[in-house]
């Protein structure tokens, strides 16, 4: 860490900012988006379902992102690429479009659950028609990516990532049986149920997703065109050692507050054991119905 050097921090990132806010920028960045809304409604499912026992599986996945995200920003590093065009120079065509085709789709499933998710909550929280807020989401992410400079459409990200601080800041609020929360976290809980594995199988395809590869790849080649100082790896070899302390450290501390914050999503929601979970059409009647009587039992 002493040769680190402060043009080669993030993009992102101003000089009067403390060291490790120098070093945070992909990675921080790449996890955040971990925890989409499609993300925390499979983790929030996982922790009402099944309670502490499904924790586990995010203390098996952080070595498992950490080693995928690392690799991949070495290449967006190295080659000043990201890994569609890096593998556009080693493999023929046709391997590249097999592998970028299918991951567009899922993107463009993926992006349509968010943004359906997002239109709910903002339903839940003001009422109105959850369509227009699906397609208000749509308008305000394209006209943040189309008008605002990649410098500053990072610096929005890195700051909107802030909001992920209230799923632990919940954990403070909610009671938490501790035991029972650090026995499920450290000892693996097998059980002969279809629906504890295909939830289990939800949160690995939830964590590990293949769009953070080309995101944080990506934006380690942004990066490097927003610096004019720096070039790619592969022509400047003798950087190699400060760049990829910067990205250990990145991805390290990136991956492990994504966890921390799936973890906190798994945690809040209690266990179905304990309280009974209604459907929120269901939920929503019995609220008019209270609504309607309150008339009745105001005193006159």
């Amino acid at each position: 860490m002493s040769d680190y050097r402060l043009d080669d921090r993030s993009a992102v990132v101003e000089p009067s900012k403390p060291r490790l806010l120098e070093i945070l920028g992909p990675g921080l960045v790449t996890g955040a988006s971990d925890d989409d809304p499609s993300g925390i409604a499979t983790y929030s499912q996982a922790g009402a379902q099944f309670g502490y026992i499904a924790s586990w599986t995010l203390i098996l996945t952080y070595p498992l992102m950490v080693a995928v995200q690392m690799i991949s920003a070495r290449i967006g590093r190295t080659t000043g690429k990201g890994l569609a065009g890096s593998m556009t120079q080693c493999y023929p065509r046709w391997v590249g479009v097999s592998i970028t085709v299918p991951l567009l789709l899922a993107n463009v499933i993926n992006l349509g659950a968010d943004l359906g998710a997002m239109g709910d909550a903002a339903h839940l929280l003001v009422n109105g028609n959850s369509l227009i807020y699906v397609a208000a989401f749509g308008v305000i992410c394209i006209l943040l990516q189309v008008l605002l400079k990649y410098k500053r459409y990072v610096a929005v990200l890195k700051w909107l990532s802030l909001a992920l601080l209230s799923y632990i800041a919940t954990l403070f609020v909610v009671h938490v049986d501790w035991s029972n929360f650090i026995r499920g976290l450290l000892l693996p809980t097998f059980k002969a149920d279809p629906n504890y594995w295909s939830m289990i199988v939800a949160i690995f395809g939830t964590t590990i997703s293949p769009y953070l590869f080309f995101w944080q790849a990506s934006q380690e080649a942004e990066d490097l065109k927003d610096k004019p100082r720096q070039e790619p790896l592969i022509e400047h070899p003798h950087e190699a050692k400060r760049a990829n302390t910067r990205i250990t450290l990145d991805t390290l501390i990136g991956m492990a507050a994504s966890n921390i914050v799936a973890l906190a999503i798994i945690t809040t929601p209690p266990p179905r054991s304990t309280r009974r979970v209604r459907p929120i059409s269901r939920a929503r009647s019995m609220r008019r119905k209270r609504s309607s009587r309150l008339p009745d039992i105001l005193p006159r």
